[in-house]
C-alpha cells in the first residue's frame, strides 16, 4: 500500500462506520464491507438461491460483477440494460422490478446523519426503493457519502447527473458542459426526487457500505 492511500482508506472507513450507525438509528439495517469483494460476497450471501433480483440502472451494482453473478448461480435478474431492448420490452423489465423478490441498486447520495437522496429521470428505480419489493439492498461506494442533506442533493444533480447522462449518450446541456447547468424542465433528466428519511415501513432495507470508490 503507498503511504499516501492509508488516510484515504481510514477516511473512507470512519465515514462509512458513521453512515452505517446513523442509518441504524433510522431503521435500516446495515453493513460496512472490508472492500468491494467482500460487498459483493455480502450481498450475494444476503439474496436467496431462488429470489428473482431487480437491478434498475445502476453502475455500483454492475462494477461488483452481480449481474453475471447473480445469472450464474441461477438467479432470474430482472434488467432494463439489455442490448438492442426495444421500448416496451425496456417497460416491462422496469414493471418487473418493482414486483421482484429482492431489489438490489445504489443512491446518488447518502448523508452523514443517515439519509438516501435520489433524483431520477424515469422513476422506476425511486419507486421500487420505496416500496414493491419485499427487500431492498442498497450498496454505495463512500465517494456518495455527503455531509447533509444539501450536499447530497448537489452531489446527485452537480456530479451524478452529468456523468449519467454523459454515459447514456443523451444530447443534454449537462453531458456538453460537464457540469450541472440547470436544465429546462422539457431538457433536464432530473425529474424525480426522493430523500428517505427512514426506512419504508413495509420493506426489509439493508444498506451495504463499502470505503472505495464506487459508482456515480
Amino acid at each position: 500500500m503507498s503511504e499516501y492511500q492509508w488516510p484515504r482508506d481510514q477516511f473512507y472507513r470512519l465515514r462509512c462506520e458513521k453512515a452505517a450507525r446513523s442509518l441504524q438509528e433510522r431503521g435500516f439495517s446495515t453493513i460496512v464491507a472490508e472492500d468491494r469483494e467482500d460487498a459483493a460476497e455480502q450481498i450475494l450471501a444476503a439474496i436467496g438461491a431462488k429470489d428473482r433480483v431487480g437491478i434498475p440502472g445502476t453502475v455500483t451494482v454492475r462494477e461488483l460483477d452481480l449481474v453475471r453473478r447473480l445469472s450464474a448461480r441461477g438467479n432470474e435478474v430482472i434488467e432494463h440494460w439489455l442490448p438492442d431492448a426495444s421500448a416496451e420490452e425496456v417497460r416491462r423489465q422496469r414493471l418487473g422490478q418493482l414486483t421482484s423478490d429482492v431489489l438490489l441498486t445504489s443512491t446518488n447520495a447518502l448523508t452523514l446523519e443517515g439519509e438516501l437522496v435520489n433524483i431520477d429521470g424515469t422513476g422506476n428505480r425511486v419507486a421500487a426503493m420505496v416500496f414493491g419489493p419485499q427487500r431492498v439492498i442498497v450498496v454505495a461506494g463512500a465517494n456518495k457519502i455527503a455531509h447533509d442533506i444539501p450536499e447530497a442533493l448537489e452531489r446527485s444533480k452537480r456530479i451524478a447527473g452529468p456523468i449519467n447522462a454523459m454515459r447514456l449518450g443523451l444530447d443534454k446541456p449537462c453531458a456538453k458542459a460537464g457540469y450541472c447547468v440547470e436544465c429546462a424542465p422539457s431538457t433536464t433528466i432530473c425529474a424525480i426526487t426522493v430523500i428517505m428519511e427512514r426506512a419504508p415501513s413495509d420493506t426489509d432495507m439493508l444498506v451495504v457500505l463499502v470505503p472505495e470508490d464506487l459508482g456515480y
